[in-house]
């Protein structure tokens, strides 16, 4: 038999049973379908931190007091014993490091800004020095930055975010206009472009106003956050952080031998924290999800064992006109791969529908990769074929003169 007659024979006959066929291939769809949907989704976060979370270049490395991840309540405890980071630390840091190119430093809460009539009292409020706008994903579309001068002065002035721009100061040209934040008056400069949201939250809801003026206004009762900049790219990560690790420790007084009392990271380190605990997320979501795959192929496999009996007298009167076992092994497997291979072809489907939709709805992107795709459709047809096996076989055993008789 060729294979263009077998598979023509079992299309033939899943159309023949069009509402058995849906039925059992419903195990195979949401299989197939729930594991591309978490493999697309769990893509688009890793791609998203990567792009916008991490917002430095990957010759970025961030000192703060507390580690950005923290697993468990024991380190955080720990971490929030230590003393704080200071102006004159990063001062000193930022005189004495050779290897660095720029030094910055932040500080950030969520306040009251208002405009007239209108307020928000979740808008985040960033303190930073003018050199963090070159290594973050800050990009204006209106205005300027922030300068050395207004650090300097402890001007009131601020760089505003779209929403900031649309909700509050209605639009149009936002440079000179005045906004309260906290109280304070500050004269808007600058206008950051659109990012978008994430979870439902919008990254465009923020002020950043100079390092000093914030903490004149708000008091520094926080350590701060430095981020430094690689000054011969990502080849010098390592020669940077161990002479940042070097003047901190003596700015701080640790002890020879003792743990540093802040952290040193990358973003690249961050980002592949976040890449293995997607990893371990995913392969959870997925192994749940693989348990629809083999209830479909056991559905699968006994709707198989219903066709052969269904069907032994058509397997006699093959066997006895001189099909041979192979032909009908074959038969049957490419039946039940054609099945399994179809549900594939509709979970690949749903799956990337539903994880678009997901996207659109919550804001989470969502990145389809050829592999996934690939990897479903093989996976449901191995699951198809393997569980065709013991039906396929039964069939080709079936002796031609029992299988006539039975029918008589």
């Amino acid at each position: 038999m060729q294979w263009t007659e077998s598979i023509r024979i079992a299309l033939q006959s899943l159309w023949a049973n069009k509402l058995r066929t849906v039925l059992t291939l419903l195990g195979m769809v949401i299989g197939v379908a729930s594991v591309i949907t978490v493999i697309t989704l769990v893509n688009g976060a890793n791609y998203y931190v990567a792009t916008k979370i991490s917002g430095h270049g990957a010759d970025v490395i961030t000192v703060s007091k507390i580690p950005s991840v923290v697993f468990d309540v024991e380190t955080y405890r720990k971490a929030n014993r230590r003393k704080d980071l200071t102006f004159d630390q990063f001062t000193e840091l930022t005189d004495r490091c050779r290897s660095c190119e720029l030094t910055g430093a932040s500080l950030g809460t969520s306040g009251r800004v208002v405009h007239g009539t209108h307020a928000s009292t979740t808008t985040v409020i960033n303190g930073w020095t003018p050199s963090m706008q070159p290594m973050t994903a800050l990009v204006l579309i209106a205005g300027r930055e922030l300068s050395e001068q207004d650090e300097k002065s402890g001007a009131h002035v601020a760089v505003a975010g779209y929403d900031v721009v649309d909700h509050l100061l209605g639009g149009g040209d936002p440079i000179g206009k005045e906004i309260r934040v906290d109280g304070d008056v500050y004269t808007v400069i600058g206008e950051g472009q659109r990012q978008g949201t994430m979870l439902g939250q919008s990254q465009d809801d923020y002020v950043d106003i100079p390092l000093t003026t914030y903490m004149h206004s708000h008091g520094l009762h926080s350590s701060l956050n430095y981020s430094i900049k690689a000054g011969k790219g990502p080849a010098s990560m390592e020669q940077v952080s161990d002479e940042v690790r070097a003047i901190l420790r003596g700015l701080r007084r640790d002890k020879p031998g003792t743990d540093d009392d802040f952290e040193i990271a990358s973003n690249n380190s961050l980002v592949d924290i976040w890449k293995s605990l997607t990893a371990s997320f995913s392969m959870v979501l997925v192994g749940v999800a693989s348990i629809s795959l083999v209830i479909g192929g056991v559905v699968i496999m006994n709707i198989m064992l219903v066709s052969v009996t269904e069907r032994t007298r058509e397997i006699g009167i093959r066997k006895a006109l001189g099909a041979r076992r192979a032909d009908l092994l074959l038969q049957f497997l490419v039946e039940s791969a054609a099945m399994a291979a179809l549900g594939g072809i509709f979970g690949v489907t749903g799956g990337a529908a539903v994880s678009f939709l997901i996207s659109a709805a919550v804001g989470w992107p969502a990145q389809i990769s050829l592999w996934s795709v690939l990897a479903g459709l093989l996976v449901a047809t191995s699951v198809g074929i393997f569980f065709g096996v013991y039906p396929a076989s039964k069939a080709a055993r079936l002796d031609p003169i029992v299988a006539l008789r039975s029918e008589l």
